[in-house]
């Protein structure tokens, strides 16, 4: 089943919902299609395309919140779905600090790295082994994260999220891969 990207009447993004609820939303003229695929919907009397990106017809209030969850699908869109020790693909989180050393479960000292990695690093701190990171770990800010956080996106919605992406880490040159796509910060 395909998903389509909802977004609001400010073109900010809302939430990922499957394509069979986006074209209801069409149909209810709740929802205007932006994007649409290449599939279609068929009944006795209509075709209809099935949209990939929609827009509320209506502004919705979002309520505001602060920080992005933490998840496992969150860390692994941060950080590209690569290690980010040996840039091999990541199979598991690691703890920079480790928590039986202090460290805490926060987006700063959690990562993806490989099995190898993972188990060679064990109960030890980066700097006692002498690893270097491809890039310092972050929290993620944006409404983009939490809708790229959450699974795959399709390469359609990459000019809807790009704006509402948030910081990265403070450098603008920072590109981070998202659910497979990379995406300019």
């Amino acid at each position: 089943m395909t998903r389509a990207l909802v977004l609001n009447a400010t073109y900010e993004p809302l939430c990922v919902v499957p394509d069979r609820r986006a074209l209801v939303l069409v149909l209810t003229q709740k929802a205007a299609p932006v994007e649409n695929t290449n599939r279609v919907a068929r009944s006795e009397r209509r075709v209809e395309p099935m949209p990939s990106v929609v827009r509320l017809t209506r502004y919705v209030r979002v309520p505001y919140r602060t920080q992005v969850p933490l998840t496992r699908r969150a860390v692994f869109a941060r950080d590209g779905g690569r290690c980010v020790y040996c840039d091999s693909p990541a199979t598991s989180l690691d703890h920079v600090v480790p928590r039986s050393r202090g460290g805490e479960h926060v987006w700063e000292n959690v990562v993806s790295a490989c099995r190898r990695c993972n188990h060679v690093k064990a109960d030890r701190s980066v700097t006692d082994l002498g690893w270097r990171m491809r890039h310092t770990p972050f929290q993620p800010i944006g409404s983009a994260w939490r809708i790229l956080g959450a699974g795959r996106a399709d390469p359609a919605w990459v000019p809807y999220l790009v704006d509402h992406a948030g910081g990265v880490g403070g450098t603008s040159a920072h590109r981070v891969a998202l659910g497979g796509l990379a995406l300019p910060a």
